[in-house]
């Protein structure tokens, strides 16, 4: 039987529906005080979209055979995402036999390093990357975990990323990882509010429910060291992206700082096997967290994932929905996953990408069993009545 050959690539933007989680208003926790680079600037503070994080929009790729069949994948990259697929990405693609990942993989990173290397492009070569697996699961009708070595467990188990991670246990999570709120900035009182925050979340979750801070590229050494001191004593499973991803020394310094037995996290911005390299050869993090929509997608991720296992370092992606699930019920170091909170006030559990994307999986009592995931690809389609724009054509 003759492979199928790829025909077509589109890219498209997604306009409304809740398409982006960073496109959130400003009722919503993932929006409402989150520490943040910007912080420092107080006119910034309040809200992430004030600052521009939600300005580039959700770029949809969809890929078409000369059979008929069609993948695609979403990613955060808009419309200047768009015109790179277009009028860049492409050509690496068309012509192309479906099962030609890897090399298609290669010339798109080749082909764009003197402007990418990570960032932007490497959230559109994710976005191809990911609709490429989705393309090759249609084609062969097999979930995209079993074209990637097959689950090694029967079901996924999640932590919940949200503002209230009292409700999270009660939902059956592991534990629950909130947005620091407070940072440098707010000095003294800032460290004394996130503490106390803690302090109350501890009296009602008990003693071995997990508490976790995301504290989104906006710290210091100094200060995330002296956050982590105050928070040992009332028991803390880790601190995640602390200092800006380009601070490798710094999270070397930091993670030898913290208390024995607390976490570093980091990697959610990093991209690429390269970059990763970084992280483990200077030893500065327990647990790697890269976003399969934004790292070089899973052809990257599976490279990043055994790199990590050779350095003794857990993988545990950033959100990414189906995207990352596929990917996680496959590798024995990622023992867990991350479920983001969509729900404005983190107080249900609702699929990440809804409405954008129907077929989309949600733990229930904190987990996903397998068997949820087992339709071709992704397991996933494009809910019908979304509005797309092609704004550009090649």
């Amino acid at each position: 039987m003759a492979v199928p050959v790829i025909r077509h690539v589109r890219a498209s933007v997604v306009r409304g529906g809740g398409a982006d989680y960073h496109d959130q208003g400003a009722d919503h926790w993932i929006d409402d005080n989150i520490s943040t680079p910007m912080s420092k600037y107080p006119q910034y503070r309040a809200s992430r979209q004030s600052f521009g994080i939600n300005v580039l929009g959700t770029l949809l790729v969809e890929i078409e055979t000369d059979t008929g069949h069609r993948g695609f994948a979403v990613t955060t990259a808009g419309e200047p995402g768009a015109y790179i697929v277009e009028k860049h990405l492409a050509r690496f693609l068309e012509g192309r036999k479906v099962t030609d990942i890897e090399l298609m993989w290669d010339q798109m990173y080749n082909a764009t390093i003197y402007y990418g290397r990570r960032g932007l492009v490497l959230n559109v070569i994710s976005g191809v990357d990911l609709a490429l697996w989705d393309l090759l699961g249609q084609v062969r009708q097999e979930p995209v975990h079993a074209m990637i070595g097959g689950p090694v467990r029967d079901e996924i188990t999640f932590y919940a990323t949200g503002a209230r991670p009292d409700l999270a246990k009660e939902m059956g999570f592991i534990g629950g990882k909130m947005p620091l709120r407070f940072g440098p900035a707010q000095g003294e009182e800032g460290l004394n509010e996130a503490v106390e925050h803690v302090a109350r979340m501890r009296e009602k979750v008990g003693p071995d429910f997990w508490l976790m801070y995301d504290c989104w590229m906006s710290l210091t050494v100094e200060y995330a060291t002296r956050l982590a001191n105050r928070l040992d004593p009332i028991g803390f499973k880790w601190i995640e992206e602390c200092l800006s991803p380009d601070d490798y020394w710094g999270y070397a310094e930091l993670r030898k700082n913290v208390p024995r037995g607390m976490l570093v996290t980091t990697g959610e911005h990093e991209a690429t096997r390269w970059g990763f390299r970084m992280l483990m050869e200077m030893d500065c993090c327990d647990i790697v967290q890269p976003d399969v929509n934004w790292c070089g997608g899973l052809t990257e991720l599976i490279k990043i994932s055994a790199l990590a296992d050779a350095h003794g370092k857990l993988v545990v992606p950033h959100g990414s929905s189906v995207y990352s699930y596929h990917f996680v019920c496959t590798r024995q170091n990622s023992p867990f996953a991350e479920f983001l909170m969509m729900a404005p006030k983190a107080d249900k559990v609702v699929p990440m990408f809804s409405p954008m994307l129907e077929g989309e999986p949600v733990p229930v009592n904190g987990k996903i069993k397998m068997s949820e995931l087992d339709k071709p690809g992704f397991g996933v389609t494009l809910a019908e009545g979304l509005t797309l724009e092609r704004p550009y054509t090649h």
